[in-house]
């Protein structure tokens, strides 16, 4: 298998981030229903350096359909799947971990933070 180049990774990194603006983190669970939908903005994320990209600011969602969250996925503005990744409660080894995973309905979810990385190979 090739091994990517800085501005390999960069562009593979910049493309997703780019299919991802204006889309959302929807958090499921294991049955792929939807516990909650937090919106990415138009720009979703910075520009890629050695092939990681950042979030900008990801709005809560304030009004969550509640449920045991399993996994999220990340969705293109038009609600394509693109990338699913597991959730953990803090302490787990999840891509995403949060206090708990049970949430109530009309509970507000949000995300601190987000960072998609392309590796070299």
């Amino acid at each position: 298998m090739g091994t990517l180049s800085t501005a390999g990774m960069n562009l593979l990194a910049d493309a997703m981030a780019d299919a991802l603006d204006a889309g959302s983190v929807n958090f499921q669970t294991s049955g792929n229903v939807e516990v909650a939908d937090c919106a990415l903005n138009a720009t979703a994320f910075d520009g890629a350096t050695a092939g990681v990209v950042t979030a900008a600011e990801i709005s809560n969602d304030t009004s969550a359909a509640g449920g045991t969250i399993e996994h999220a996925t990340l969705l293109t503005s038009a609600k394509a799947a693109l990338i699913e990744l597991t959730c953990t409660a803090t302490g787990g080894d999840g891509e995403f971990t949060m206090p708990s995973l049970v949430i109530g309905e009309g509970d507000t979810v949000s995300v601190s933070s987000l960072t998609i990385t392309q590796a070299a190979s």
